[in-house]
């Protein structure tokens, strides 16, 4: 039993480890070319997961196009992660301009690519990537206009008490 509880807890605490070393992560952007995320360093970057059958994440678009108009002016650098498989993915073109998503939009994201970014299977999650392409915090689930602006503005440099590494908003969307 001992055994049973020690791996459970062990199995917990990787899973809400934050990945260590700088992000990675290699797709295609709405045209077909190969983007990477290294290609970014020196940049603060907001990775939001998304998919054009997710409710939440559809929720959640404005606020990022909101945060992207005032960040984006101060060098953040938001990109929205497709995780739409074969079936949906002819769904995003629509989705992006519905909501007239302005910043770049990679697709072909899988969930084993999330899972690299510390991320479980929870759609919307975002990452927050420093400068040196390490990521310093996650959401899963909608996140919540004072968790973007508190992370943000640790970035850019308030640095007065780093953000919580991860907020899970499960079962709450």
């Amino acid at each position: 039993m001992k055994k049973i509880f020690l791996l459970l807890f062990l199995a917990a605490v990787l899973a809400d480890a934050m990945p260590t070393g700088p992000a990675e992560l290699t797709l295609r952007d709405l045209s077909g070319k190969r983007v990477r995320l290294r290609d970014s360093r020196g940049q603060i970057v907001l990775v939001n997961f998304w998919a054009t059958w997710c409710s939440s994440c559809a929720e959640e678009m404005p606020m990022l196009m909101d945060a992207e108009r005032q960040y984006g002016a101060r060098g953040v650098v938001f990109v929205g992660v497709s995780l739409d498989d074969r079936k949906t993915r002819r769904n995003i073109p629509e989705f992006v301009n519905n909501y007239r998503i302005n910043f770049p939009v990679w697709i072909g994201a899988t969930s084993d690519d999330a899972a690299r970014m510390g991320l479980g299977n929870i759609v919307p999650s975002t990452v927050f990537v420093d400068r040196d392409g390490r990521i310093i915090a996650r959401v899963e689930g909608t996140l919540r206009p004072e968790e973007l602006k508190e992370r943000i503005e640790w970035l850019l440099g308030d640095r007065t008490a780093p953000p919580p590494a991860l907020i899970r908003h499960v079962g709450l969307n």
